[in-house]
C-alpha cells in the first residue's frame, strides 16, 4: 500500500490511497474487492483495476489514514486476496515473469497428461482389465488426477477464498465444473470396487477425464496467454516508471559525488556526461549538448539545449557535458507527474464498465444457477436426446452442468475496458499525449467541435519579420540600424529583428556601430550611427523625429495593420528608410492539423481576442471557415457554453492563462505543454510538445481507444450470450449441437485472450506527423 503524491501539475485528492492487490483472477474477483472494501465505513469509493492489479480509495474527509487502513487489509484479505508492498519497477516485472513462467510449467505438465487423457477417452478401444477395472479407464483417470490437484491446484483453492468471503468468482466455475467431471469420472471407474455401488454407476458409459484435464490445461494457457498479454500492455507505463536513473553525479567544492536521486534537493549542481539520462529537471549552467526528448515528447529528433534552457528528467544527453542546476526534487520532476497522471488515468472506469461490474457481480452465481436448472431439466426430460447419443440422461445432465460452468467467462467482461485503457494511454504517453482519464477518452470520441485558440496554439506565439518594406536605402542597412539600436532589448519586437539580421548574415565596419542609443518610452529607440540621427519606433516616434509619412505610405500601413502586423519605421537623418512588419507566423504543422481535424468530421471553429480582420486573415491562410474574434478572456468560456447550448460536443485546445476557464467549460480541453500552468491544470488531455497536430492525434486516439473498448464489450457480451445457451444445449433438439467440456474449455480460455489482443492492437496506432 502506498499514499498518491499529490503535485503542482496533476493534483490527486490527499485522501486517496492506492494498493496493490494480489489474488485477482476475473472481473467478479475485483467487484468482490469493491464491494468488500465500499461497505467499510469512512470509505467514499473504491475503484479497482484487474490487469494493474490495483484498488484506489477514496476516503472520507473525515476518515485518516492510520486510523482505516487496517480496516481495508483486513476485507481485502478475508475475500482471499492478499494486500502486497508497492515495489521497484524493476522487480515487479522480474516477479511478474518469474510468475509467467511458473504457471508456463505447470501449463505444459497439463498438456503433457491431458493429451493421452483425451487420446485414451476418444480414440482407443479397451484394451485390458487391472482386477476388476477396466485398465483404459484406470490409466485415464491416473493421467488426470496430477492435471487437476496440481496444475489446477489454484483453481480450487481461490474458489474456496471466494466462496468463504461471500462471493464467486471464475475459479468457482472452473472448480465444480472439473470437480464434477473428475469425481463423476472416477465413481464410474471405481465403481466395480466399491460397495454397494449404484446401478446408475455400474451401467455409466460415459466418463469426461478429458473434459477435466483440457479444460484446466486450456484455462492455464488461457491466463498464460492473458498474463503475458497483460505484461505487455502495462510496457508503456513500466518504461515511463524505468526512465529515471536512480543514481546523479553532484558537483561539489573538492570533486564529485554519486547520490540516490531521492537525496537530491532543488537547487543542486549536477553534472551529466554525453550517453547518460538525465536524473532530474533542471536548468543548463554550463555546457551545450543535443538532448533526447523522444521518451517524454515523442520528439523524433534530438533537440540542441544550452545555457539557461530547462531540461527534463528522464531524457538522455547525446553529445557533450552538461552542468544543470536542478529545479525539481525527484517526487516532483515532469516525469513523475507524468507516471502519476497515466497511472490515475488507467485506473480510471468509464460509465459502461460499471454497468459490467455489476454484471460481474452476479454473473457466476447466475451461471451456476443455470447450470444446476439445465442439468436438472435434462436429466429429467433427456431420456431420448441421451439415448441418440448413446449416453444416459444423467450423463448428458452432467455433461451440460460441467460445459455450461466452465464455458461463462466472466474475465473478458473484467477486461474489455481496462486493457483497452492502459494500451491507449500509454500509447498516448509515449507520443507526449497525457490523457487525465476515461471520461476524458469517452468524451473525445463524442467530440464533434474543435475549437482553437490563434496566439500561441495556430500561431507559433512570437513575432517575426515578415515583410522589409524599402523607400530609401536597402533591407540591409535597415535591419542594421534596427537591430543596432534593438540589441540590448528583451522585448519580443526585438528579438524579432535581431533574429531577422542574423539570418541576413550582414557584415559591417567597426565605425558602422549604432551609439548613444536613447529609449523613448512608448513610442521606440533612437541612437546615431556615423554621425547621423538614427531612429525606430511607431508612427509617434517619427512625429518626434520631424519625419512626415504621405497619404500613399499611410495606407499601407494601415493595410498591413488591419492583417495584423505590427509596424516598425525605421528612419536616418531627415529621411524614412522604411519600416519592417512584424507578425506571429503560423506553425507549420497547423494547415495539416486543420485538414486532418476536418477529414475527422469535425468542425473547426478559431476562438480569439485579435481583432476580426487579422483573424480572419490567418483563418483563410490555414482553412479556418468560422472564426469568433473580438473575445475578451473571461467571454471565452461563454462562447463553449453557447455552443454546447446549440448541441455541440466541444473539444477546446489552448495555452493562456485566459484559456483555463474555456478549457474547464469545454466537454474536452488539451492544453499545450509550453502553456501556463493553470491551462494545464484545467485541461483534460495535456500535449507536451506545443504542436496542435498533438491535439488531433489525441482526439484520434480517443476515438480509436473507445473503439477498442465498444468492440470488447461486443465480443465479450456476445460470446457469453451465444455461448452459455449452447452449453445448456439449447440448440441440441433442433441442430444435434451439443458442446464438449473440453471445446467449452477452448472458447472460454480464447475469450479472454482475444479481448486483450484485441486491445494490444492500439500499439499499432500512431500520431499524425509532417512527413
Amino acid at each position: 500500500m502506498r499514499s498518491l503524491n499529490a503535485s503542482a501539475l496533476f493534483p490527486l485528492y490527499v485522501s486517496t490511497i492506492e494498493y496493490q492487490v494480489g489474488g485477482m483472477t476475473c472481473a467478479a474477483c475485483s467487484a468482490s474487492v469493491e464491494r468488500l472494501v465500499g461497505r467499510i465505513d469512512g470509505v467514499e469509493s473504491v475503484s479497482v483495476n484487474l490487469p494493474l492489479e490495483k484498488a484506489v480509495v477514496v476516503l472520507s474527509e473525515e476518515s485518516t489514514l492510520s486510523s482505516i487502513d487496517v480496516d481495508i487489509t483486513k476485507a481485502i484479505e478475508a475475500g482471499g486476496f492478499f494486500v502486497e508492498d508497492v515495489k521497484p519497477v524493476a522487480e515487479m516485472r522480474k516477479e511478474a515473469n518469474l510468475e509467467i513462467k511458473e504457471l508456463g510449467k505447470k501449463v505444459i505438465v497439463a498438456f503433457l497428461l491431458a493429451i493421452p487423457s483425451f487420446i485414451l477417452t476418444m480414440f482407443v478401444d479397451d484394451f485390458g482389465t487391472f482386477g476388476p477395472l477396466n485398465l483404459r479407464l484406470f490409466l485415464t483417470m491416473l493421467l488426470t488426477l496430477p492435471v487437476y490437484a496440481w496444475s489446477g491446484k489454484n483453481f480450487h483453492t481461490g474458489a474456496w477464498k471466494s466462496l468463504k468471503s461471500g462471493s464467486a468468482n471464475m475459479d468457482v466455475l472452473v472448480h465444480l465444473g472439473t470437480t464434477t467431471a473428475f469425481l463423476w469420472s472416477s465413481l464410474v471407474v471405481l465403481a466395480p470396487i466399491i460397495p454397494s455401488s449404484p446401478t446408475l454407476l455400474l451401467e455409466a458409459k460415459g466418463v469426461y477425464f478429458d473434459g477435466a484435464a483440457l479444460i484446466i490445461a486450456l484455462v492455464l494457457f488461457g491466463n498464460w496467454l492473458e498474463k503475458r498479454a497483460k505484461l505487455r500492455a502495462t510496457d508503456a507505463i513500466h518504461s515511463l516508471m524505468s526512465l529515471q536513473p536512480p543514481m546523479a553525479r553532484v558537483v561539489l567544492d573538492d570533486g564529485e559525488k554519486e547520490m540516490a536521486v531521492e537525496e537530491v534537493s532543488k537547487g543542486t549542481l549536477l553534472r551529466i556526461f554525453a550517453g547518460e539520462t538525465i536524473p532530474l529537471d533542471g536548468e543548463i549552467s554550463k555546457g551545450t549538448a543535443a538532448v533526447d526528448e523522444s521518451m517524454m515528447t515523442g520528439e523524433p529528433h534530438a533537440i540542441s539545449r544550452t545555457i539557461g534552457d530547462g531540461v527534463i528528467g528522464g531524457t538522455i544527453c547525446i553529445d557533450g557535458t552538461l552542468e544543470i542546476t536542478t529545479t525539481k526534487i525527484a517526487g516532483d520532476t515532469m516525469l513523475a507527474q507524468v507516471v502519476a497522471l497515466v497511472e490515475a488515468a488507467q485506473t480510471g472506469k468509464a460509465p459502461i464498465q460499471r454497468l459490467v461490474d455489476q454484471v460481474a457481480a452476479i454473473f457466476v452465481p447466475v451461471v451456476v444457477s443455470l447450470a444446476i436448472i439445465g442439468a436438472i431439466c435434462w436429466a429429467i426430460f433427456g431420456g431420448p436426446a441421451a439415448e441418440s447419443i448413446g449416453n444416459t440422461s444423467f450423463e448428458l445432465a452432467i455433461l451440460v452442468l460441467v460445459s455450461t460452468l466452465v464455458i461463462a467467462c466472466p474475465c473478458a467482461l473484467g477486461l474489455a475496458t481496462p486493457t483497452a485503457l492502459i494500451v491507449g494511454t500509454g500509447a498516448g504517453a509515449r507520443h507526449g499525449m497525457l490523457i487525465k482519464g476515461i471520461e476524458a477518452l469517452e468524451r473525445s470520441h463524442k467530440a464533434d467541435t474543435l475549437v482553437v485558440d490563434k496566439t500561441g496554439t495556430l500561431t507559433e506565439g512570437r513575432p517575426v519579420v515578415s515583410n522589409i518594406v524599402t523607400i530609401v536605402g536597402n533591407e540591409e542597412k535597415i535591419l542594421h540600424i534596427a537591430a543596432g539600436l534593438e540589441k540590448e532589448s528583451l522585448h519580443p519586437l526585438a528579438m524579432a529583428i535581431i533574429s531577422a539580421y542574423d539570418e541576413k548574415n550582414i557584415s559591417i565596419l567597426e565605425a558602422e556601430k549604432v551609439e548613444d542609443i536613447v529609449t523613448h518610452a512608448g513610442f521606440g529607440l533612437s541612437g546615431s550611427m556615423l554621425g547621423e540621427k538614427v531612429a525606430i519606433g511607431n508612427i509617434g516616434m517619427m512625429k518626434k523625429m520631424s519625419i512626415k509619412l504621405s497619404e500613399q505610405q499611410l495606407s499601407e500601413v494601415s493595410s498591413a495593420g488591419s492583417l495584423g502586423a505590427t509596424v516598425m519605421f525605421v528612419s536616418s537623418g531627415d529621411d524614412l528608410l522604411g519600416w519592417l512588419e512584424a507578425t506571429d507566423s503560423i506553425r507549420k504543422s497547423t494547415p495539416l492539423a486543420i485538414k486532418q481535424a476536418q477529414k475527422m468530421g469535425l468542425e473547426v471553429v478559431m476562438l480569439t481576442g485579435d481583432r476580426k480582420e487579422p483573424a480572419e486573415h490567418i483563418a483563410k491562410q490555414i482553412g479556418i471557415s468560422k472564426v469568433i474574434a473580438e473575445v475578451k478572456p473571461d467571454d471565452k468560456a461563454n462562447v463553449i457554453a453557447t455552443l454546447q447550448k446549440e448541441g455541440k460536443v466541444v473539444a477546446m485546445v489552448g495555452d493562456g492563462i485566459n484559456d483555463a476557464a474555456a478549457l474547464t467549460m469545454a466537454d474536452v480541453g488539451l492544453a499545450m505543454g509550453a502553456g501556463s500552468e493553470v491551462a494545464l491544470e484545467s485541461a483534460d488531455i495535456v500535449l507536451v510538445r506545443n504542436d496542435l497536430l498533438d491535439a488531433i492525434s489525441a482526439l484520434d486516439l480517443g476515438k480509436a481507444t473507445m473503439n477498442r473498448i465498444r468492440t470488447n464489450l461486443v465480443w465479450a457480451f456476445g460470446y457469453n450470450i451465444i455461448g452459455i445457451p449452447l452449453a445448456l444445449g439449447l440448440l441440441f433438439p433442433f441442430t444435434g449441437w451439443l458442446l464438449p467440456p473440453a471445446f467449452a474449455a477452448a472458447a472460454m480460455s480464447m475469450s479472454s485472450v482475444s479481448v486483450v489482443t484485441n486491445s494490444l492492437l492500439l500499439k499499432r496506432w500512431r500520431p499524425t506527423t509532417i512527413s
